[in-house]
């Protein structure tokens, strides 16, 4: 049997089963409740948080043999074909290749052919603000006044490239970028549910590096297990994702307290990263110092990574000033910038570190 990627086995059969996204979730279901729908309907935000699964679903709730409603029963004939990608009245275009006014023409032509087994037809156009001018203009009639069984569904990461006069015409949602919190326990019921064992941390790992995108957090985790290891360890993920542990960033800014640059060299010498990697230590300690800095603030404040590191962050919070931990900042945040115009990154991050070390001293801030 081939395998499904995790996005597709896991892609939300109805509204009950979608991740965040409640603003949205409940004006469309009450739209449905008492039967109040628009003509054309707008989603947008940034990739992978569910925009076209919403459409599907939305798609499913016209069109279920039960009726319309805000509960398909998603195994009637319509609802599975609809998964499957197969349902006759639901249109997908892919705006990206499909920008020519001809492209656009096509489709109005066919507009007037009533639906084939569901309720309505519905076209939904995937990154919509890819169209052409011309394209948009040969669609403003139709989306003004279409036939009464047409739907339009305009999915869009950049709702700003679309006419105004498009979106004057359009029932707009925004969807949210999903919180860490709701992509972790996400994580988990996956990864129990397909019996994959799992360290811990690793669910926060791949969360941080989704960036608020369920679909890239569930990339991640495919690609840690076509390692093939028995365990997602915290270590594989790290490596995998190229990132720096607490340890090593908590480690570089104990040495930067007590002026030991020789430590600081050693520590980037057993640091196996390509080079292209590197920038992520800078990127560690400025969340590492970020962290310290909330506690200095809040000192019951604890933060995501292990207990053993929060006694040490805490302990920090006490050594480090306020101000000397924003000098700390501003001088890493300086450095990656810069890091382009350094023959290759290790030498920008040794710069870096050497400068606060330097400024530190010569402002007599760190001990002698």
């Amino acid at each position: 049997m081939n395998y499904k990627v995790l996005a597709r086995k896991w892609r939300p059969k109805n509204f009950n089963t979608l991740i965040g996204q409640e603003h949205i979730l409940i004006p469309l279901k009450n739209s449905l409740k008492q039967n109040k729908l628009h003509h054309t309907y707008l989603f947008s935000g940034s990739h992978g948080i569910g925009k076209t699964s919403i459409a599907r679903i939305f798609a499913k709730a016209l069109n279920c043999k039960i009726g319309i409603t805000d509960n398909p029963c998603c195994i009637c004939t319509n609802c599975l074909a609809i998964d499957e990608g197969c349902f006759m009245d639901l249109i997908e275009i892919d705006a990206a290749s499909n920008t020519k006014v001809e492209d656009m023409r096509d489709l109005i032509e066919n507009l007037q052919y009533s639906p084939t087994s569901g309720n309505f037809k519905i076209y939904l156009i995937d990154e919509a603000h890819m169209l052409s001018r011309y394209s948009f203009n040969a669609l403003l009639k139709t989306l003004e006044e279409p036939p009464k069984h047409i739907k339009f569904i305009l999915a869009t990461t950049e709702s700003k490239k679309i006419p105004i006069t498009i979106l004057s015409r359009c029932l707009q949602f925004h969807l949210k970028k999903i919180t860490m919190q709701e992509i972790v326990k996400q994580l988990k019921v996956i990864l129990e549910t397909e019996n994959i064992p799992y360290d811990n941390e690793v669910c926060i790992l791949i969360a941080q590096a989704s960036h608020g995108s369920l679909r890239d957090a569930l990339s991640i985790t495919d690609k840690i297990i076509a390692f093939g290891e028995k365990k997602i360890s915290y270590d594989l993920v790290n490596h995998i994702l190229g990132n720096i542990s607490d340890e090593i960033a908590i480690s570089i800014i104990e040495n930067i307290i007590n002026n030991n640059i020789k430590n600081i060299f050693t520590i980037l010498d057993n640091i196996n990263l390509h080079d292209d990697d590197l920038e992520n230590i800078l990127i560690k300690m400025l969340s590492v110092i970020h962290t310290i800095a909330i506690i200095q603030i809040m000192p019951n404040y604890r933060s995501n990574i292990s207990t053993h590191n929060n006694e040490k962050l805490h302990s920090l919070a006490k050594i480090i000033t306020p101000i000397n931990l924003q000098l700390y900042y501003r001088i890493l945040l300086f450095g990656r910038e810069k890091l382009l115009y350094s023959p290759n990154n290790r030498i920008g991050i040794e710069m870096t570190l050497i400068k606060i070390i330097t400024t530190c001293i010569s402002n007599n801030i760190n001990k002698n």
